[in-house]
């Protein structure tokens, strides 16, 4: 699908998600500003706290975007708060800088001479210090905004929507429309941002420090108002129509979440469509959140009410046990304990076992008569793997991986989930980590290695809830069991396909299956 027939068919999608960037990124600079600008005086008035102020500031700018993110889901869970926050931290250090430094260059004699026809200190700052200061407080915040824009796009990584989201899930699908999709409107937005916040400082500047005719800077100056008061209409009108046209929720309701692959949308949508058909509970999609720590701890923190999970992860990652590769005692572990730690509830297995394969191409498979893991560890040494980030902190990943095959890999490029399969097919790297039903093996044409030696243990999908929510809701774990044998390995490729690679939409697959097996109307 071309970037046109992709922007044709998902317009509403794409116009919704600017919408929704809109607002977060306007939120998140007001907070700043707020915050920013008093914290800029009081340093200029107190010396003595500068350099901590702005040190604190310094090393908030430093830390990187998703290590932010990642601290402040404990704090705030998931969604727009998290967000916000982030991206306020990160605005704060050019509005406070360029507040302190705006106070602080004007020239002495002119604070002298009002302090001199007997104006407070008060007065001096409101009616002396403050306007002087405006165009350079108005150029840290036109720096803050633009940041912001794009600072935004991770808003998606904790569910808290965006343009991020259509960025993310065309990485995730290699689907370079979606990509343009999130990305050209970002761009368009932080550019129509600068521009509108450099008439702000344009206007902000008194008229004699400007250059050019008095009457052309007059002509100029309505022009410039026009523009702001038309945008600001029309942010004021965004803001209303969006917070009074959203759907009442029923008293019942709970919420599904789903980590940030295919295969994890396409189920979320499946279980938030039946349980919408069966009964009158409504369900709030808060689909395509982060990794594994970041869903379990959306659940944890009540921020979501379910989401499917695999047995070998919870049991290895989540619950510390080494990997085995027993398929009941996993389950009935990770079902035990979940329960007695956190109230949790294991719902029963699905039929499919998205287990982790190393994948090569067939080019490299042919080279290196490569048809199991022990075959791979035997040339390891001199080939370049792709894995991500969550196989290679894993016990059941690399490091448990090459105790058992005792191999250690040539050199290893740490990659996010996507990247994996470009790198593989360009031959940055040979050999990479994947999960067992993803569509992107199909669609790339690539050879999964057998694990001979057993290595890896049972990764069934099974939805896990919260204890108070299946007590409130029991009917629930019935309806949910009607999905667990229809779901093989060989149907949830399949589906993975038709999103991966004939680029449908996880919603409409996972509604398509759903209506053609009859289980719902």
């Amino acid at each position: 699908m071309s970037f046109l027939d992709y922007i044709g068919s998902n317009y509403p999608q794409i116009l919704s998600l600017l919408i929704e960037h809109l607002k977060l990124t306007a939120i998140s600079v007001g907070l700043a500003i707020v915050i920013g600008v008093p914290l800029g005086i009081f340093v200029s008035y107190t010396s003595k706290v500068e350099k901590a102020i702005l040190s604190v500031a310094n090393v908030i700018q430093a830390i990187p975007s998703m290590a932010l993110l990642g601290f402040m889901i404990p704090l705030f869970g998931i969604g727009t708060i998290p967000a916000i926050v982030a991206v306020v931290l990160y605005s704060l250090l050019p509005i406070i800088k360029n507040t302190y430094t705006g106070i602080e260059n004007i020239n002495p004699q002119t604070l002298e001479a009002a302090r001199g026809i007997g104006l407070t200190p008060f007065q001096v700052l409101i009616k002396i210090q403050i306007p002087l200061a405006l165009p350079v407080i108005m150029a840290g915040v036109r720096i803050a905004s633009v940041t912001a824009v794009g600072l935004m796009t991770m808003a998606a990584f904790i569910g808290a929507g965006g343009l991020g989201y259509l960025v993310f899930s065309g990485i995730r699908t290699v689907n370079n429309s979606q990509i343009l999709a999130g990305a050209i409107p970002a761009c368009l937005l932080a550019l129509m941002v600068d521009y509108l916040i450099g008439l702000v400082e344009k206007l902000v500047t008194p008229m004699n420090l400007q250059k050019g005719d008095e009457a052309l800077k007059k002509k100029k100056r309505t022009i410039q108002k026009s523009s702001l008061s038309v945008a600001a209409l029309i942010l004021a009108g965004i803001f209303l129509f969006t917070s009074t046209g959203g759907r009442v929720e029923s008293a019942r309701s709970i919420s599904i979440g789903s980590k940030d692959f295919t295969e994890q949308e396409i189920i979320g949508n499946m279980m938030a469509d039946l349980i919408e058909d069966r009964t009158d509970i409504s369900v709030k999609r808060r689909l395509n959140l982060g990794g594994t720590q970041v869903c379990f701890e959306a659940l944890k923190n009540g921020d979501i009410d379910l989401y499917v999970e695999y047995s070998g992860t919870a049991y290895t990652d989540t619950l510390k046990h080494p990997p085995i590769n027993d398929m009941d005692q996993v389950y009935e572990t990770v079902k035990t304990e979940l329960k007695e730690k956190y109230d949790i509830n294991v719902l029963k297995q699905m039929n499919f076992n998205n287990t982790f394969v190393l994948a090569v191409t067939q080019e490299t498979a042919k080279k290196y008569g490569l048809e199991n893991i022990s075959d791979l560890a035997k040339e390891a040494g001199g080939l370049t793997s792709g894995l991500t980030f969550e196989f290679t902190n894993r016990e059941d990943g690399l490091s448990g991986l090459q105790k058992t095959y005792h191999f250690q890999l040539g050199k290893n490029i740490t990659l996010d989930n996507a990247p994996r399969y470009a790198a593989l097919q360009n031959g940055t790297v040979d050999v990479i980590d994947a999960y067992a039903t993803d569509g992107l093996l199909k669609k790339f044409g690539l050879k999964s290695l057998v694990d001979d030696e057993k290595f890896f243990p049972p990764y069934f999908a099974m939805p896990i809830i919260r204890g108070e929510v299946l007590e409130k809701y029991p009917e629930i774990s019935a309806i949910l069991e009607e999905l667990s044998p229809l779901l093989t390995d060989e149907v949830m490729r399949e589906l993975n396909y038709k999103v991966d690679e004939l680029q449908e939409k996880p919603s409409e697959v996972a509604l398509e299956f759903l209506k053609e097996h009859k289980l719902i109307s």
